[in-house]
């Protein structure tokens, strides 16, 4: 007999009929790749049933390991869905189970143990590793997805729109490496910029989880952990984006037009860097300073070259505080047009936050606390490309050994982050899926699921200023509804749980003739607004996804959206044994 005694006392031993032969019903949605033994369960039935029993029985039987009661009907405020919840978090066996909800069938089966999320953590990771522009991806590290090199870089031109005294236009540079960004083969230094500071933040609050969290890259088992190995690639070419001559960076490397859908390296069209701008030097000198003090124990040198780096880069910016990359009046003046994504950010006071607050870290230098100071007032909101002033919040939290004079500050921010915290916490139980995702319809917007997985970082940074296990508690609940307990029924994460995306927008996964997409990838999930024009099914705000290569306002693939995936799953694996979730 499975579990604890008094579990079943009363059970019926065995359910009639052959239900394991039946499909699963994906109306009842949980978390697909699974539960720790001691975390708390929860799935959410969507279709309606007359009772309210549910039960628990291993995968390959009819045994009945657990029964519980349904809640009380609850209408989504965002979609025309009702839902009941299923609360099984006393169940504590190992093993592969079902959900069975008579009047629905059964659940898809999922695991309980306490290694559940170890291969969501390496697969989120690795998806950085299938992004790689310019190396050959063999088959002993990318398995079925390999590929040769796509773009090298090593002759990009200078755009006439960036042309400069010292690099006229038609200079010819090289900037190799960097990750393609989303579903295109370009790379773009803004969203490079979140998405570094991401992974660099999730290094340094779990650094002893990513020492031991092997992804099977070409630089496992040397010095630098896997996570530190795959942001090295990408500052390596973020590096090369500043102009030496004034410490300036270009927005973005790019080909005038999206290429089609095809392998990379397949188009021979010319690639370009464009206009340097403010919002793209101020985030790579962000990364830049935070880079230095990351891998200083690592790599002194590149450190150094990072702490240089970021020095003048934020001399630029002094110089050019509000210079917007402006594509579409550029094109009006500059040939060829560039139609590839903007990053055209207009307000720039979070990228000067941000960046001030990773220089004070590394350099202790009270000019950039002065700055900090004078943006303490600005509104500050859940991270986004346009929006970074938290991940200098987060920086400035966990930064050790600052002066005195910075205490009020300090005690500013963490207020600021608790308080944003405790409002997730406190929409959490009413919504219909028992998840912090889907407070407000705004949560429904292109790139939703990074929306759901950054509330989680908010969360799980709140836990560690506090350790008060609700916060815990709601990061957890949006990692499963991004894992699968949504009103969509998909786990966002492509090759991960039953019911995974199989065409999301990106071209690798398109052009390469396999049939599984490249695996660890979060697809944007849920956007009413629809702006690909494709043919949704669904149009209601939490339902609004399809799984069709075309929709690239649901169904598109982004660096900025992993580097929070990353930071969730690896967060809870890392602080499982603290919550006592094993």
């Amino acid at each position: 007999m499975l579990g604890n005694k008094s579990v079943f006392a009363g059970l019926p031993l065995l359910l009639g009929g052959c239900l394991h032969a039946q499909q699963p019903n994906f109306s009842i949605t949980l978390n697909q790749a699974g539960f720790y033994p001691h975390a708390p369960k929860i799935a959410v039935v969507t279709q309606p049933v007359k009772g309210d029993s549910f039960y628990i029985t291993p995968s390959h039987s009819q045994q009945i390991v657990f029964r519980g009661r349904l809640g009380a009907a609850n209408r989504s405020v965002h979609s025309s869905i009702t839902t009941r919840v299923a609360d099984f978090s006393a169940f504590t066996t190992s093993g592969d189970f079902v959900m069975v909800v008579p009047g629905a069938g059964q659940s898809p089966a999922f695991p309980v143990n306490a290694n559940v999320y170890h291969p969501v953590a390496v697969a989120a990771l690795k998806g950085y590793y299938y992004q790689r522009s310019d190396m050959p991806l063999e088959a002993r590290f990318a398995g079925q997805w390999h590929r040769p090199a796509g773009h090298p870089d090593t002759a990009v031109l200078v755009h006439a729109g960036a042309a400069s005294a010292t690099r006229p236009a038609g200079t010819v540079i090289a900037t190799p490496g960097g990750w393609y960004d989303a579903g295109d083969y370009n790379k773009y230094i803004v969203n490079s910029g979140i998405t570094m500071g991401t992974l660099l933040s999730a290094y340094e609050d779990f650094p002893d989880y990513f020492k031991q969290l092997n992804t099977n890259i070409p630089e496992s088992g040397d010095a630098l952990p896997d996570i530190l190995n795959e942001a090295v690639y990408n500052l390596q070419w973020m590096l090369t984006m500043q102009d030496p001559a004034d410490g300036g960076v270009y927005n973005k490397c790019t080909n005038a037009a999206f290429d089609g859908m095809v392998m990379p390296g397949v188009t021979k069209a010319p690639r370009y860097v464009v206009q340097k701008g403010t919002a793209a030097t101020l985030d790579f000198a962000a990364v830049t300073a935070q880079a230095a003090r990351v891998l200083q124990p690592f790599n002194p040198a590149l450190a150094a070259q990072c702490r240089e780096a970021a020095g003048k880069a934020w001399q630029w910016a002094l110089q050019h505080p509000a210079l917007r990359y402006d594509q579409d009046s550029l094109n009006k003046v500059y040939q060829p047009a560039v139609t590839t994504g903007g990053y055209g950010d207009r307000y720039f006071a979070d990228e000067w936050l941000w960046a001030a607050s990773e220089l004070y870290i590394t350099t202790r230098d009270p000019q950039f606390f002065s700055v900090v100071e004078k943006h303490i007032g600005d509104p500050v909101s859940l991270p986004a490309w346009a929006n970074v002033g938290m991940l200098g919040y987060y920086s400035l939290l966990r930064a050790k050994d600052l002066p005195g004079s910075t205490a009020t500050v300090i005690h500013q921010i963490k207020e600021r982050v608790l308080a944003l915290a405790n409002q997730y916490v406190m929409a959490a139980n009413t919504s219909a899926f028992h998840t912090v995702m889907g407070q407000s319809p705004g949560d429904f917007t292109w790139g939703s699921s990074s929306v759901a997985a950054n509330q989680g970082v908010v969360l799980l940074n709140a836990y560690r200023l506090t350790r008060d296990q609700r916060y815990a508690y709601a990061a957890l609940g949006n990692l499963d509804y991004l894992l699968g307990r949504n009103a969509t029924t998909y786990c966002f994460v492509t090759g991960i749980g039953s019911k995974s995306p199989l065409h999301p927008h990106h071209r690798l996964s398109i052009a390469d003739g396999i049939t599984p997409p490249v695996p660890g990838l979060l697809v944007g999930g849920p956007n009413p607004g629809r702006q690909d024009k494709s043919n949704y099914e669904f149009t209601e705000p939490e339902t609004a996804y399809t799984d069709n290569a075309g929709a690239y306002a649901s169904n598109e693939i982004a660096i900025n959206w992993n580097a929070p995936l990353v930071y969730l799953v690896s967060g809870i694996d890392a602080l499982k044994q603290t919550l006592g979730y094993q």
